[in-house]
C-alpha cells in the first residue's frame, strides 16, 4: 500500500508490541488506554492515523474478555479516525477452542468472536497457529494463518536429541506432530485420550514406539498443563528416556506452573504468543521463544501487498 504503516498495541502483551516494532524499525503507535471505575474500557489515538495502513497488535490472553473487548474499541476507534485498513493482530486466538458444537445446546464462540472483529470493522485478521484451521473460514474478511513450526524446529534442533519421537497428545495434534516429525526425521507417535471433563482427558493408551527414546509431545496450547502431566507419566510408564514438551501458546493457568515443577518434564517449549516473563521466573523449566519476526515480516509482507505464502512453513 502507498500509505503509511503504523503499530498499535492494546494492553494485553506490550512487550511483544515493543519486540515488532524494533523488529520493523518502526516507532509505538501513541496511544491512551484506561478503564471507568465501573470497568468500561477507554482509548483514545493520540496522533493522526487518516488513510494510514494500520495494524493493532492485542492476543485476546487472560484476562480474556477484557482484552477481547479491549481489541474491539480499539478497531472501533481506528475506524471512526479514518485508517485506510485496519489488521487485528492476534497471536493468541481466545475462544478458539469453542470451534463446533459437539454437544447439545452449546455455543460456537470462535464463530462469534469472528462475527464481533468483523462488526468492530477489522478488514484484515493476523493469527497464529489457531486450535482449529476451519476458524479462518468464519471470518468473511482475509485471514492470514500464520504457523510457529520454523521457531520451533530451530530450538528443537538445539537440544540436540538422537533418536527423538515426536508425540501428538491426541488424534486432533497428529497433522501438526507429523509435519514437524518429518522435518526433523523423527519418529511419530501417538497418545490416545478421552476428555472427561472439563480441562481434563484421561490417556488410554501410547501408540508407537517411546522404549528407551527421548520424546517431545507437541501441542498447539498448554492450559492447565492435567493433560500435558498426564501423557508425561504415560510416556514414562511407558520407557522413554527423557520427556520434553512444546506448546504454541503457554496460557499456563491455574495449577499449570506446579505440575510442570514437579513433574518428570525435562523442559518446556513455549512462544511468546500471550505474556511468559512471570511464568519463566516462576518455573525454570519453561524456555519462551519469539515469535515478533515471524508476526513483525507477516506485517511487513501484508503491507507491501508482497506474498506472505513463504511464511506458511
Amino acid at each position: 500500500m502507498n500509505s503509511e504503516l503504523k503499530i498499535f498495541g492494546g494492553r494485553a502483551h506490550p512487550a511483544l508490541t515493543e519486540e515488532i516494532c524494533a523488529y520493523l524499525e518502526l516507532p509505538i503507535g501513541a496511544v491512551t488506554h484506561f478503564n471507568f471505575s465501573d470497568g468500561e474500557i477507554f482509548c483514545q489515538i493520540e496522533e493522526n492515523v487518516r488513510g494510514c495502513d494500520v495494524f493493532v497488535v492485542q492476543p485476546t490472553c487472560q484476562p480474556v474478555n477484557d482484552n477481547l473487548m479491549e481489541l474491539l474499541v480499539l478497531i472501533d476507534t481506528f475506524k471512526r479516525s479514518s485508517a485506510s485498513r485496519v489488521t487485528a493482530v492476534i497471536p493468541y486466538y481466545g475462544y478458539a477452542r469453542q470451534d463446533k458444537k459437539d454437544k447439545p445446546r452449546v455455543p460456537i464462540t470462535a464463530k462469534l468472536v469472528a462475527d464481533l472483529l468483523t462488526a468492530a470493522g477489522a478488514d484484515r485478521i493476523l493469527t497464529m497457529d489457531v486450535h482449529a484451521p476451519q476458524i479462518s473460514g468464519f471470518f468473511n474478511v482475509p485471514v492470514d494463518h500464520l504457523f510457529a513450526a520454523p521457531v520451533m524446529l530451530d530450538e528443537i534442533r538445539k537440544l540436540g536429541l538422537a533418536d527423538l519421537t515426536i508425540v501428538a497428545p491426541d488424534a486432533g495434534g497428529v497433522a501438526r506432530a507429523r509435519a514437524i516429525a518429518k522435518r526433523l526425521d523423527a519418529d511419530l507417535a501417538i497418545v490416545d485420550k478421552r476428555r472427561v471433563a472439563t480441562n481434563t482427558a484421561r490417556v488410554m493408551n501410547v501408540i508407537g514406539d517411546v522404549q528407551d527414546r527421548p520424546v517431545l509431545i507437541l501441542d498447539d496450547i498448554i492450559d492447565t498443563g492435567g493433560t500435558l502431566v498426564n501423557t508425561v507419566e504415560a510416556l514414562v510408564e511407558e520407557g522413554a528416556s527423557d520427556v520434553y514438551a512444546a506448546g504454541i501458546h503457554g496460557i499456563l493457568s491455574g495449577p499449570a506452573l506446579d505440575r510442570i515443577t514437579e513433574s518428570s518434564l525435562a523442559k518446556v517449549l513455549v512462544t511468546n504468543t500471550t505474556p511468559l516473563q512471570s511464568k519463566l521466573e516462576a518455573c525454570h523449566k519453561i524456555k519462551g521463544l519469539s515469535v515478533a519476526p515471524l508476526l513483525g515480516e507477516a506485517i511487513r509482507r501484508i503491507h507491501d501487498n508482497s506474498s506472505v505464502s513463504s511464511l506458511f512453513v
